[in-house]
C-alpha cells in the first residue's frame, strides 16, 4: 500500500493566503523527508474556507525544487472548465518541471463551480467526455484533429511533451456510478471522497471493481481520511476536535450557493442529485464521538490507526491511503505532528524500517 497526503487548502476567515500557501509547502517538504509517497492537492476556486487552491501545477513545480522523491497529483483538474488543449501543454510542462513526478486527476467538477466560471452545468457531463479524448490524443499522437460539440480543432500539436511516455498516470474520482463504471474500464486510480464512510461508498467502489475486472485492469483505489494520531486520546480530542468539525463544515460551506429549489431541481435533472440530497449539510450535524466512530476520520492512538488501515486492506482494491494532515484551521505545527507521527509509527507496520528512520 502507498501512502500520501490530500490537501485541500482550506483557509478560515483571518488567515493569510500567504502563510496558509507557504505552510502548504513546508509541508510537502516534510513529507518528503518522512517517506510519503505521493502529495496530491486540489484544484478549486472561489471559495475560501473549501480551497485556495486555484494552480496546483504552479505548487507542484516549485515544491518539485524544494524535494527529492515525492510525487504530485493533482486531485482533480476540472476538466469541462479548462481548455483541453491548453491543459495539456501546461501538464507536460510541470511533467518536466518535476522529473517525471507528476501524475494527473481529471474530474468533471463539484456543482457550485460553474456558475462562479459562466459554465451551464448541462455542459459539464459532454465537456468532461471530449476533454478526456482530447488529452488522451494530446499525449499520443504528434499531430491530431478533433470534431466535437465543444472543441473543433484541426492539426493540433501539443508542445512540449511531457516527460512520462505516453502521460502522467490518470486518476478520476466524484460520486456518480458513470464515472466509476469509466474509470475500471480505462484502467486508471480513483478517488474515493474524503467524507463518506465505507458503507456510502462500498456500492459505487463494487462498480468500479467490477469494471476493472471485465476490462483487464487492476483496482488503484486512493482512500482518503483526514488524521489525528497522539498516545493520549483526551489529548487527542483536545488537539483536534474543532479543526476536524471545521473540517465537514468547510466542505460543505459551498453548498449555500446551490439552496434555492429551482437550482436543486437543475442540479437532480443535470446529473448532480448529490448536491441536493443534503447529505453534505447533514455530516455537519455530526459530533466529535461519531465522527470517529463512523471513521470518517481514522483519529486515535498508532496502534488504532494501524489497525483501522488493517481492516481497510482487506476490503481489497485499496493503492493508497491519502491522509488529510491539514483540514479545518488546523495549525502548522499539528500538521507537522500528523505527518511526523504517521510516517514513525503507522507506516512502518507496513514497510521496512527505513520509513521509521526517515521519520527520526
Amino acid at each position: 500500500m502507498r501512502f500520501g497526503i490530500y490537501c485541500e487548502m482550506q483557509t478560515p476567515a483571518g488567515k493569510s493566503y500567504y502563510d496558509m500557501t507557504w505552510e502548504i509547502m513546508r509541508q510537502i517538504e516534510h513529507a518528503d523527508e518522512c517517506g510519503f509517497d505521493v502529495y496530491s492537492v486540489i484544484d478549486h476556486h472561489f471559495f475560501q474556507k473549501f480551497s485556495i487552491s486555484a494552480n496546483p501545477l504552479a505548487m507542484f513545480a516549485a515544491a518539485a525544487q524544494r524535494t527529492k522523491r515525492i510525487r504530485f497529483r493533482t486531485a482533480l483538474h476540472t476538466l469541462p472548465l479548462e481548455n483541453p488543449m491548453r491543459l495539456a501543454g501546461m501538464i507536460a510542462e510541470a511533467d518536466i518541471l518535476t522529473n517525471g513526478r507528476l501524475e494527473c486527476g481529471l474530474g468533471r467538477g463539484h456543482a457550485w463551480l460553474f456558475g462562479p466560471s459562466s459554465v451551464p452545468l448541462e455542459e459539464s457531463r459532454p465537456r468532461y467526455n471530449e476533454a478526456i479524448d482530447i488529452l488522451e490524443l494530446a499525449f499520443t499522437e504528434e499531430k491530431f484533429s478533433y470534431d466535437g460539440d465543444y472543441y473543433k480543432v484541426k492539426d493540433v500539436s501539443v508542445v512540449p511533451r511531457p516527460l512520462q511516455k505516453p502521460y502522467p498516470k490518470f486518476y478520476t474520482g466524484g460520486t456518480s456510478d458513470i464515472t466509476y463504471r469509466m474509470a475500471g474500464a480505462k484502467g486508471w486510480g480513483i478517488f474515493v471522497p474524503p467524507l463518506l464512510p465505507w458503507k456510502v461508498l462500498e456500492g459505487p467502489l463494487s462498480i468500479y471493481k467490477n469494471a476493472c475486472a471485465e476490462h483487464g485492469n487492476q483496482p488503484d483505489i486512493v482512500y482518503i481520511r483526514p488524521v489525528y494520531i497522539d498516545d493520549n486520546e483526551k489529548q487527542i480530542k483536545k488537539e483536534v476536535e474543532q479543526a476536524i468539525c471545521n473540517f465537514l463544515a468547510f466542505n460543505a460551506s459551498p453548498i449555500e450557493s446551490l439552496q434555492d429549489q429551482a437550482k436543486k431541481a437543475e442540479l437532480a435533472a443535470k446529473g448532480y442529485g448529490f448536491y441536493a440530497s443534503g447529505a453534505l449539510e447533514s455530516l455537519t450535524k455530526l459530533t466529535y464521538e461519531q465522527i470517529v466512530d463512523q471513521e470518517i476520520g481514522f483519529i486515535g492512538t498508532p496502534d488504532k490507526v494501524i489497525r483501522q488501515i488493517e481492516t481497510l486492506q482487506k476490503k481489497g482494491g485499496i493503492g493508497e491511503l491519502a491522509i488529510v494532515s491539514n483540514f479545518g484551521g488546523l495549525e502548522h505545527w499539528k500538521s507537522i505532528k500528523i505527518q511526523h507521527m504517521f510516517a514513525k509509527h503507522v507506516m512502518p507496520a507496513f514497510r521496512n524500517e527505513t520509513v521509521a528512520q526517515a521519520a527520526d
